[in-house]
């Protein structure tokens, strides 16, 4: 609560919280938060520090009880500043996607995006001075880390491509990447050979340093084909305007040990992906 006596209240440009103005022959008010607004200010920074994340974990991180979080998540999701992703739950069994939450475009420019600005202008400069394989070699040091964490757990899951695509899909999720792994079963006159697993990530947390500089998308697919042991193919990519970045993995042998054979989609796979082809 807080005193409307002699003020009357201000919206500020840009920010859910009011201020009070004095009226003619009173002295300033000093500022008070509304209440509702500091608790989506907690909420809305929770969600980009942990996002993908459902509501019941934010409940239980921020004290707050389910019908309260749900309402201030209804709000921001209202406001654009936040968006449902669903994230199909681990295992074969039914049921629906689970909501998880995740910071919008639009929330990531309220919040501010100083950090890519200052990262792509640098990378801008190194290229200029030592050229685009000097960019190409920081995006394979930069995800040279996911590729050593990712490793052990994939190669647990032995040989077959379908089990290894699941596990890297759970490992980027929890990197944040909202990732999924589903598989296409080719169907007669086309050879069960031609089966797949479409690795789709709803969420990609350099989306704008990505647009700049392809390379990290292209970085990004070499990672995933030596993890699963197969060449992949990169379909579409959220950096160049697709709803998803979607990685097409062909199922049809086991992991193989040495280099890969390129594999091509099937015909007719960019109408079932619906996404744009983006590499020939």
């Amino acid at each position: 609560m807080y005193s409307m006596t002699n003020a009357t209240v201000v919206p500020v440009a840009g920010h859910g919280a009011p201020r009070t103005a004095p009226e003619r022959g009173h002295a300033a008010v000093s500022t008070v938060a509304d209440p509702d607004e500091r608790t989506r200010d907690r909420v809305l920074s929770a969600v980009l520090e942990h996002g993908p994340i459902s509501a019941a974990e934010l409940g239980d991180m921020l004290g707050f009880t389910p019908a309260a979080v749900r309402r201030h998540l209804d709000h921001l999701d209202r406001s654009g500043v936040i968006e449902v992703k669903r994230v199909a739950k681990a295992g074969a069994g039914a049921g629906r996607p689970a909501r998880r939450y995740v910071l919008s475009s639009q929330g990531q420019s309220k919040l501010g995006n100083d950090y890519l600005d200052i990262a792509t202008l640098a990378l801008q400069q190194l290229q200029e001075v030592a050229g685009q394989e000097a960019v190409r070699q920081f995006a394979v040091e930069r995800f040279s880390e996911m590729e050593r964490r990712y490793a052990p757990e994939i190669e647990q899951a032995g040989p077959d491509i379908t089990a290894r695509a699941r596990v890297l899909a759970e490992a980027l999720s929890r990197d944040g990447f909202v990732a999924s792994a589903a598989s296409i079963e080719a169907k007669a006159p086309l050879p069960a050979a031609l089966s797949s697993v479409q690795l789709c990530q709803g969420h990609c947390p350099i989306q704008q340093l990505a647009a700049h500089f392809p390379v990290f998308c292209d970085v990004e697919t070499e990672v995933f084909s030596r993890l699963v042991g197969v060449d992949v193919r990169r379909l579409s990519t959220l950096a160049r305007g697709g709803h998803v970045c979607t990685t097409h993995i062909p199922t049809g042998r086991l992991a193989a040990g040495g280099p890969h054979v390129p594999h091509a989609a099937p015909a007719g796979l960019n109408e079932v992906t619906n996404h744009q082809q983006e590499r020939p």
